[in-house]
């Protein structure tokens, strides 16, 4: 029998065990975005070294399972010296995994830019900065927002994976407490609808971004 009891006892643990989740995928999205514009640019540059060494970052980190680079690094940064709390690995982990991800996608959004617009501002005498930040990366953005936003929502269902290194995020805490209260029905289904409550409000904020964007470029 379905106890409401046992929901409103997990509740305050299982909300903050999504703040954990929801704080551990806005990190690893922000230091993976920041290195992934770099990934990117490596991958669009002019000369063969930045290129070739951008397509193996790229393919080794979305050939490679999750799983298996958590586990890497949490076992290869004590080895070299490096004595860093679980929380801080898979946060690194994460966010180099998302960098080959969003440099792909922004890749994709810089491709799909007409090369007539940038000829006319080589005409008008921009320079290649402004030409990226105001021409190219606003139009990029544009175009790859809903993939941006599908990412992470991608992200937070992946960001369960970080407990295989002890990080305590949504998933873990739930199987914590049907392992204590052996009530795994409830715990799991409140878990689900903490997914489904971040997921969907990202959802919708990335909906909002995506008229506001298409409201500013048809003015």
């Amino acid at each position: 029998m379905f106890k409401i009891s046992t929901l409103l006892e997990s509740l305050p643990l299982l909300a903050q065990a999504a703040l954990s989740t929801i704080s551990i995928s806005l990190m690893s999205l922000f230091f993976g975005f920041l290195l992934g514009v770099v990934i990117c640019a490596m991958r669009l540059s002019r000369w063969p070294l930045p290129r070739v060494l951008a397509l193996i970052h790229v393919r080794f980190f979305r050939g490679v399972p999750l799983l298996v680079q958590l586990l890497m690094l949490y076992y290869l940064l004590p080895s070299i010296g490096l004595n860093l709390s679980s929380l801080v690995a898979a946060v690194i982990a994460v966010s180099v995994c998302e960098s080959a991800y969003v440099a792909e996608i922004l890749r994709g959004g810089f491709l799909g830019i007409p090369p007539g617009q940038l000829e006319a501002a080589r005409m008008l005498g921009l320079g290649r900065v402004h030409t990226i930040v105001r021409i190219q990366l606003p139009q990029a953005l544009r175009l790859t927002l809903s993939s941006l936003v599908s990412e992470m929502i991608i992200l937070i269902k992946v960001s369960s994976l970080v407990s295989v290194v002890g990080v305590a995020e949504l998933t873990r805490t739930a199987q914590n407490i049907a392992a204590s209260t052996y009530r795994p029905l409830e715990i799991y289904f409140m878990a689900g609808v903490f997914y489904f409550l971040i997921n969907g409000t990202l959802a919708w904020l990335g909906m909002l971004g995506e008229r506001r964007l298409l409201k500013a470029h048809q003015s």
